[in-house]
């Protein structure tokens, strides 16, 4: 049997606002745009990975009223899980991102457990991390 992961989703704050973010700044396109119950999703994929789509979507599409404040909570401290993305060069996209504005949390240091990596903080607070591939790293 062969399984591969097909979505990892994204809690934004708003997803116009955080749309040039993962599309200009990290290159992502835009695979699917939703309306649907009131809310509104979008889905991105990396051309180099185009199985794998990234779902952005507010705290609450999809959830009930309580579920979706608990989503924004969580969201509004900063503490949902983060998401690392894989290039062969993070000091090229750590310019590219900063050049977009963004927060840099961390720029690209060689870590002591193995690759190279830097962080960012999307529009809505969450941390996103580059980190060098795994045919880079070696």
């Amino acid at each position: 049997m062969t399984m591969t992961l097909r979505y990892a989703n994204i809690t934004v704050n708003d997803v116009d606002e955080s749309l040039p973010f993962y599309r200009d700044a990290l290159g992502l396109e835009v695979r699917n745009d939703v309306a649907s119950g009131g809310h509104r999703w979008l889905t991105l994929a990396s051309p180099d990975q185009p199985e794998l789509e990234i779902v952005l979507s507010e705290p609450h599409a999809g959830r009930s009223a309580a579920d979706g404040d608990a989503m924004q909570e969580l969201l509004t401290k900063g503490v949902l899980p983060n998401i690392v993305f894989a290039t062969a060069d993070v000091d090229a996209a750590f310019e590219r991102v900063r050049a977009s504005g963004a927060e840099v949390l961390q720029e690209p240091i060689d870590q002591p457990w193995g690759p190279r990596d830097c962080a960012f903080r999307d529009p809505s607070g969450n941390m996103v991390r580059i980190s060098a591939s795994a045919a880079s790293a070696s």
